[in-house]
């Protein structure tokens, strides 16, 4: 079988890549073009994304594919969620999309629950409630006159915005609808109900579309500007994690999955949207995945913690490695002491090092004082919030959970990959690291005919990618630290 070729657009909050797949009879294989920094722009007391900027580093990498002569098949776009970009009636973008890191939104779910109950809005979403929710993001600009929304004529979601930049169509893919919390995961439509509070209309939304379906073809201006011919664009999993989790190479469907880098999601596969109490009281979320299916998850905070510290680590002259921070953690006793990651105190603290040292002395526990304590105590903690997590999914999950799958940068890091396995107590498959581009890819090729659906498609991404077992280990101790944990375990700090 001839090799074919695509090429995906992975954008992330801080920095983007194109990235060239080669998908040959049973492999695929991967090749970054460029790679570049996404950069919030901070004026007038908002924060913008510069789409335009993105824009130019997608004809960037396209010009690298022209230049090659690479016979590309397609093209899929995939970024992080909820943000959006204003259309005018002219076809016009009307400014640079608000990040969702904007302040504008302090306050607003508050604010719209006077119209519509906390309890309702999650009913008809499943979505976890957050600030920067698209919905509450309209709600504000619709609150505060906003010139953009008040002109708009469509409303699109940033990977459909680049999209319809590509090639002159708007669209609203999925997945990336379903992180808005505007969607109702049942029809898998938007809900009048929600919309109609901020005096939003269905129809100011571009044609609904799933993963695996084609947008268009680039433009005759972008062919010119490029080089290439009229290449279809097509709509992959749009949400990034959607993708990610369209590439875990499992067996069956009796898995979960961990997603692992800056910050962690933790969930299953699921037909149908799991929204009840529980969910409710344990902030889960129902997000959209391929082929229909529903990704029942919740976020957790990540290697944000580690990386907090090496920040503040560097400042003093002290550029530890992650080789020595391992070596120095497994060096110290462990479960001496332990956090949980998601309290609000390790949010956004001025300093990490000393939101840890408060939440042990609140607790009563000794504080870590050195990298090797503090490193030890933040890879414990991580691996028990996950068991915390996983039992939350054992329970509510419509299978007996069988394997973690952990996918993304962290499934690199085996260590706290075993501790991970140790936690929950089930066989853990680490990798791929690349999951998002894979993923992304993967969708294109299914579009194309090569695979026909998402058994095949983690069938053939199971023989081309390297993955590390791991059984769990020492159990009579992990679940001795987790009762450990849970007697510490506030969400007040």
């Amino acid at each position: 079988m001839e090799h074919t070729y695509f090429f995906a657009v992975d954008l992330g909050a801080t920095s983007g890549r194109t990235i060239l797949g080669c998908l040959g009879e049973d492999k695929i294989e991967l090749r970054e073009l460029t790679r570049f920094p996404n950069h919030i722009i901070e004026t007038g007391g908002h924060c913008y994304w510069d789409i335009y900027a993105l824009y130019n580093e997608i004809i960037r990498g396209l010009k690298v594919v022209a230049q090659e002569n690479i016979p590309v098949r397609s093209i899929g776009i995939d970024t992080w969620g909820v943000d959006f970009v204003c259309v005018g009636k002219d076809g016009e973008l009307l400014r640079n999309p608000y990040s969702y890191r904007d302040p504008h939104t302090t306050g607003a779910p508050e604010a719209y629950f006077t119209h519509i109950s906390r309890e309702r809005v999650y009913d008809i979403t499943g979505i976890q409630i957050m600030n920067f929710n698209s919905l509450f993001q309209l709600y504000t600009l619709r609150k505060n006159h906003c010139s953009a929304l008040e002109a708009a004529e469509k409303i699109l979601f940033m990977p459909d915005a680049l999209g319809y930049m590509l090639t002159g169509q708007m669209v609203t893919e999925y997945t990336i609808a379903s992180t808005s919390q505007i969607l109702n995961p049942r029809t898998k439509r938007f809900e009048k109900e929600l919309l109609e509070v901020v005096g939003i209309k269905e129809e100011q939304f571009g044609r609904f579309v799933f993963p695996g379906e084609q947008i268009g073809v680039l433009t005759e201006e972008v062919q010119k500007i490029t080089g290439l011919g009229a290449i279809p664009v097509i709509a992959v999993a749009g949400h990034d994690t959607a993708s990610a989790v369209a590439a875990v190479p499992a067996q069956n469907e009796r898995f979960a999955y961990l997603s692992s880098g800056t910050w962690s999601l933790m969930g299953i596969e699921v037909k149908d949207a799991i929204i009840n109490k529980d969910s409710y009281e344990q902030n889960f979320t129902n997000e959209g995945g391929v082929e229909g299916t529903t990704r029942f998850l919740k976020n957790i905070c990540g290697m944000w913690l580690l990386e907090r510290c090496r920040k503040e680590w560097d400042a003093s002259g002290h550029n530890y490695s992650y080789p020595e921070l391992i070596e120095a953690a497994l060096s110290v006793p462990a479960f001496r002491s332990v956090i949980n990651p998601d309290s609000p105190c390790f949010a956004n603290p001025a300093s990490m090092i000393e939101a840890i040292g408060h939440y042990c002395r609140q607790t009563g526990q000794p504080v870590p004082e050195s990298h090797g304590e503090l490193t030890r105590c933040i890879f414990d903690s991580l691996a028990l919030r996950y068991k915390q997590v996983f039992g939350y999914l054992q329970q509510m999950a419509p299978f007996s959970i069988e394997r973690l799958h952990i996918i993304g940068g962290g499934s690199r890091n085996n260590h706290l990959n075993q501790f991970t396995c140790n936690a929950v107590g089930v066989p853990v498959t680490a990798g791929p690291s690349e999951g998002t581009a894979i993923g992304n890819i993967m969708l294109q090729a299914k579009a194309d005919g090569r695979v026909n659906d998402i058994a095949a498609m983690r069938r053939l991404i199971s023989t081309s990618v390297d993955t590390v077992s791991f059984e769990p280990q020492e159990p009579k101790a992990w679940e001795e630290a987790f009762q450990k944990y849970m007697a510490h375990y506030r969400e007040d700090i």
